[in-house]
C-alpha cells in the first residue's frame, strides 16, 4: 500500500520543507506550482506547472492528478493547501483591486476549491484522507498593512472547522487541520523586512527575529507537519501551530 501527498506551492519555501518530510519517509508526493523545481524532479516528485489564480484550469489538473491514484494501492492521501502569498503590504485604501483580488484567490478561493474537489473524489475511497491548510497566526491577530493577507487566513481557519464539522458524520470522513508554520525563513520573510515602517508597523520585530536566529526552518516546518498529519490523537477541525525551536 502506497501513501501520496498532492501540495500546492511546493517548489520552495515551505513547501520545498514539507515535501522533503514526506519523501524522507517514503510518500509519493505530487506538487502543483507555478514554477517546475528541478532538484524535485531528480527526488521523484511529480510537479504540475500551473498558476493557481487561474481558477477554470483547476479542476481538470487535479482531477487529471487523482487519476493516477489506485484506489486499492492507497493507505493514505493527503492535500496539502500551502500556496499563498502576503500580497502587497500598506494600508487597505493602498491596495488597488486586482491585487486585492488576487491575494484573496491565491489565499482563500484556491484551497476552498481544491478542498471541495478533493472531497467530493475521494468520498468512497477506504484510505484514511486529510486536508492540511497552511495558515498563519496573523489569521488570529490583525496586523497594519495586512489587512488581505489576515483575513484570507482567517478564512482558511474557518475552512478547516466547517469541513470538519461536515465531515464528522461521514462513515472514514476527511479529516482537516490547520497549521501555522510559524516565522520561517522563506522568501516571504525577506519581503517582509524589505517593507517600510510607514506601510508595516511591526516590521522592526521581524527584522529582530531574523537578527536573533528566531525563524523556523523550513525543514524542521516540514518534519512536524508530516508528524501532525500522522497523529491520530488531534481532532479535526484542529488550528495549530508549528513551535519556534
Amino acid at each position: 500500500m502506497e501513501e501520496v501527498l498532492i501540495i500546492t506551492g511546493g517548489s520552495k519555501g515551505i513547501g520545498s520543507g514539507i515535501i522533503a518530510a514526506y519523501l524522507s519517509n517514503g510518500v509519493k508526493v505530487f506538487s502543483i506550482s507555478r514554477t517546475i523545481n528541478a532538484e524535485l524532479s531528480k527526488a521523484g516528485v511529480t510537479q504540475i506547472a500551473l498558476d493557481l489564480t487561474q481558477i477554470d484550469k483547476i479542476e481538470a489538473e487535479l482531477i487529471g492528478t487523482f487519476s493516477l491514484l489506485d484506489k486499492n494501492e492507497i493507505s493514505k492521501v493527503t492535500l496539502i493547501n500551502n500556496a499563498g502569498a502576503l500580497g502587497r503590504i500598506g494600508p487597505l485604501y493602498k491596495l488597488d483591486a486586482v491585487t486585492i483580488e488576487k491575494t484573496i484567490q491565491l489565499n482563500t478561493t484556491v484551497p476552498f476549491v481544491l478542498s471541495s474537489l478533493f472531497i467530493n473524489y475521494f468520498k468512497d475511497w477506504k484510505s484514511k484522507k486529510s486536508i492540511i491548510n497552511i495558515t498563519s497566526g496573523a489569521a488570529l491577530k490583525p496586523y497594519f498593512g495586512w489587512s488581505v493577507y489576515c483575513s484570507s487566513k482567517a478564512a482558511i481557519n474557518m475552512l478547516t472547522q466547517t469541513i470538519a464539522v461536515e465531515q464528522a458524520d461521514v462513515e472514514n470522513g476527511v479529516k482537516a487541520l490547520a497549521i501555522a508554520p510559524g516565522v520561517v525563513n522563506t522568501d516571504m520573510q525577506a519581503e517582509i523586512r524589505r517593507s517600510n515602517k510607514g506601510d508595516f508597523k511591526d516590521i522592526e520585530r521581524f527584522i529582530s527575529l531574523k537578527k536573533d536566529g528566531a525563524l523556523n526552518d523550513t525543514v524542521t516546518v516540514g518534519r512536524k507537519i508530516y508528524e501532525m498529519d500522522h497523529d491520530d490523537s488531534l481532532q479535526s477541525g484542529s488550528i495549530l501551530r508549528v513551535e519556534s525551536n
